[in-house]
C-alpha cells in the first residue's frame, strides 16, 4: 500500500513538472516581443556573443560575479562591462520606426548592423521560488544599427522579427552603438600591473641608456626586501626602506592609456628597433612574469616647436611594448613615473654627503 502511495506521488509530481514545462515553452512562443530588448536582471547574464559585418567577433563571458573574460584571452574591463549590462538592461523603445522609412531603416540593418547574443543562467523547473536544473540558454538575439539623425536613438531589431524600433536610455542623451563593440580591443582591461606587496617577488627596472641607473627588488621572505645596482651587481645595504616600499606599493594599479592598433601612423616598425629608455620586469610570487619595454615617442607639433632640445621626444607619453611583444599602447608618465625611478632615488646620502652639503 506504501508502495502505491509512493508510486502514485511521483508520478503526479512529473505530471506537475511535464505540464509546466510545458506551458513555459507555449507561454513563451506566444508571448515572444519583438520590442522586448531590454533584460530584466543582468547578474544571470552569462555570456554576450557580439558580431558584425566586417567578421569582427568578441564573446564576453563571465567567470565570476565582476570577472569576466574577452574572447576566452583576456580580462575584460570592469568598467565597461558594468556599462554594458546597465545597457542591456535599461534600454528602452523610444518609437516604432515610422512605416515610410522602414524599407530603408531595415535594408540599412541588414547592410551595417552589428549582431548581439545574450546568454543567461535559467532553470529547467522555477516554481513557487523552488528553482532546479540550471543551464545556459540563449534568450535574445537583436541586431544592433546606426544612429538617429538626432543622434539620440538606435535602430534595433530582433531577430524573426518585422518591424524596427528606436530604442534609447531614458535621461541619456546620446546613441548606443558604440556601446556594442566587436572589436576585443574594446572591452580588454587596460591593467598592466596590479598587485599588493606581498604578492610581488621580484621587480627589475633597467635604463639602457642610463645604466648606473638600473636596479632590482627582490622579496627575501618576511617583508624583506634586497636591492641590488645591476651594472655592478652590488647589494645596495643603505637604501631608504619607506621609499623602496612606497615604490612597491605603487604597483597595485598600473594601467595603460590605449592599445595602438593603427602601427603604420605610429611607425611600430621603426619604434621598437630603437634602443627601450625603460625595461620594466616584474616577477610574481607564483612566477608569472611581466615584461614592458618602453620607448620614446616623437614630441607632437606643439611641443616640437619649442626651443628646449629635449623637446624631441613627448613630454607627456611613451610607447610601450608587452605581452610577449603582441600589444603595443601608448602610456602616460603621469601613471608610470612612481614606477620608473632610479637607482639613487632608494640610496640614503651617506653622513659625508650630508655634512659637506651643510
Amino acid at each position: 500500500m506504501k508502495k502505491n502511495k509512493l508510486i502514485l506521488i511521483i508520478t503526479i509530481i512529473l505530471v506537475l513538472v511535464a505540464a509546466f514545462l510545458i506551458i513555459n515553452v507555449t507561454k513563451g512562443t506566444l508571448s515572444k516581443s519583438c520590442s522586448s530588448f531590454a533584460v530584466e536582471d543582468t547578474s544571470l547574464v552569462t555570456k554576450v556573443f557580439l558580431t558584425d559585418k566586417a567578421n569582427d567577433k568578441v564573446v564576453l563571458e563571465k567567470v565570476t560575479p565582476g570577472n569576466w573574460t574577452v574572447n576566452n584571452k583576456y580580462a575584460a574591463s570592469n568598467d565597461l562591462i558594468t556599462i554594458f549590462l546597465k545597457t542591456l538592461m535599461r534600454i528602452e523603445v523610444k518609437s516604432p520606426v515610422a512605416k515610410a522609412a522602414r524599407d530603408n531603416t531595415i535594408k540599412r540593418l541588414a547592410a551595417i548592423s552589428k549582431k548581439v547574443e545574450i546568454y543567461q543562467t535559467v532553470y529547467r523547473i522555477d516554481l513557487w521560488g523552488l528553482k532546479l536544473f540550471p543551464h545556459e540558454k540563449l534568450v535574445k538575439t537583436y541586431y544592433v544599427g546606426d544612429a538617429t539623425q538626432d543622434n539620440l536613438g538606435t535602430y534595433m531589431l530582433m531577430e524573426d522579427c518585422e518591424e524596427p524600433y528606436i530604442m534609447n536610455i531614458p535621461g541619456f542623451r546620446g546613441f548606443l552603438n558604440s556601446r556594442y563593440s566587436p572589436l576585443e580591443v574594446d572591452w580588454r582591461d587596460h591593467t598592466m600591473f596590479g598587485l599588493d606587496i606581498p604578492d610581488i617577488k621580484s621587480v627589475k627596472l633597467e635604463f639602457p641608456l642610463s645604466p648606473d641607473s638600473s636596479f632590482s627588488i627582490t622579496n627575501e621572505g618576511k617583508t624583506k626586501f634586497s636591492l641590488t645596482a645591476l651594472k655592478s651587481n652590488t647589494i645596495i645595504a643603505n637604501y631608504d626602506t619607506l621609499k623602496l616600499l612606497d615604490y612597491l606599493s605603487n604597483f597595485m594599479e598600473v594601467k595603460y592609456e590605449y592599445l595602438i592598433t593603427n602601427f603604420t601612423e605610429h611607425n611600430k616598425d621603426s619604434v621598437i628597433k630603437t634602443t627601450p629608455v625603460h625595461i620594466l620586469t616584474l616577477t610574481d610570487m607564483s612566477g608569472k612574469v611581466t615584461t614592458v619595454k618602453m620607448f620614446h615617442k616623437p614630441a607632437p607639433t606643439d611641443q616640437s616647436e619649442l626651443s628646449d632640445s629635449i623637446t624631441k621626444f613627448d613630454l607627456d607619453r611613451l610607447y610601450a611594448l608587452f605581452n610577449d611583444g603582441k600589444d603595443f599602447a601608448m602610456i602616460q608618465y603621469y601613471v608610470f613615473d612612481n614606477i620608473l625611478k632610479p637607482l639613487k632615488y632608494f640610496i640614503k646620502p651617506s653622513a659625508a654627503s650630508i655634512k659637506k652639503s651643510k
